[in-house]
């Protein structure tokens, strides 16, 4: 087998705030990386390729598990881990995002932060099936340490999203970092909302385009598809539109902190502003977004499937009596 070396690039978009990182990293054909450990958490999603990672601890409990593209799993805290490329022929890749910004400035200390010797058991402790394709389902809660393949997981619907789209959360190796996988029917786009920094979104299938605006500021346009990345800055809103010919899905990386919740613990992106939340009702979005919407579905030659959730919302809202 190659040495242990690879290649890699970080991605520290100003717009994280120093919440947390991102970096791509290419294992060689027939390669491996050295083995590491450190203080910080470290959530994984495979680009390409196929591979392995070995996870150990100081008393010497190892697990190795299989991954693909499209998986995503995590490092328990401060576990020994090493990679390496199943593949003689080719690269495999992946994008990893950490809180390595927060726990380095904390500490100051960068040789305490990879070198601590110190076994986190109630995280991590040689479970020979730690890294199995299951886990446990609270809602749209689902406990796991690793997800085989994110492009074609089941999602559960999430009518407080809009249009018809799914949802389902992780809670990967009992971190403190949270991600979780959305998708939306094709004519369709999601309700635009805001939250703290951080929040790293990976296109996974389909193409369209993003709003992205700070408050009472002219919207930004940006335009995906399978393969991109946008990181919302720091409480701007931002909002999702699929013009494609497929449900366009989309995984999200990101710290806890940058969740904002109100008493019942319901992050407050989700709830409408006019009870006092961060998400935009469509009856109240900017009268420009449903022109462009159309405009792009057009070029496609695709229409508009908004219609009843337009009607279902205006339902909604005289049924509450909030409505306009």
């Amino acid at each position: 087998m190659a040495a242990a070396r690879g290649a890699g690039v970080y991605i520290n978009h100003e717009a994280s705030r120093h919440s947390n990182d991102c970096y791509v990293c290419d294992i060689p054909a027939g390669g491996k990386l050295a083995p590491q450990r450190q203080l910080y958490e470290e959530m994984i999603y495979v680009l390409d390729g196929h591979g392995s990672t070995s996870v150990w601890n100081d008393a010497g409990q190892r697990v190795t598990f299989e991954w693909n593209a499209g998986s995503l799993f995590a490092i328990p805290l401060n576990c020994w881990h090493q990679h390496f490329n199943g593949s003689g022929l080719e690269k495999a890749r992946y994008l990893a995002v950490t809180n390595a910004p927060m726990v380095i400035n904390l500490y100051e200390e960068v040789d305490f932060v990879f070198n601590t010797p110190y076994d986190f058991t109630s995280r991590f402790h040689g479970e020979p099936e730690y890294f199995a394709n299951e886990g446990t389902q609270s809602g749209f809660l689902l406990e796991t340490n690793f997800v085989a393949d994110t492009r074609s997981l089941p999602l559960i619907n999430a009518k407080e999203r809009g249009a018809g789209g799914g949802h389902i959360r992780f809670n990967l190796a009992k971190g403190s970092m949270n991600s979780h996988i959305s998708e939306f029917p094709v004519g369709t786009y999601k309700k635009a909302h805001l939250h703290g920094p951080g929040a790293h979104v990976i296109i996974l299938d389909g193409s369209g385009f993003s709003f992205m605006w700070p408050e009472n500021s002219p919207l930004n346009r940006y335009d995906w598809q399978e393969g991109s990345m946008i990181v919302p800055p720091d409480r701007w809103y931002h909002q999702h539109f699929n013009t494609g010919v497929t449900p366009a899905r989309y995984l999200a990386l990101k710290y806890e902190g940058t969740s904002i919740r109100n008493e019942q613990g319901v992050p407050k992106a989700w709830i409408s502003k006019r009870i006092g939340g961060d998400q935009i009702d469509y009856a109240d979005e900017d009268e420009m977004v449903r022109r462009v919407f159309e405009e792009e579905l057009a070029k496609n030659g695709l229409g508009s499937q908004m219609k009843s959730a337009y009607e279902a919302e205006l339902a909604a809202l005289e049924a509450s009596g909030s409505a306009a």
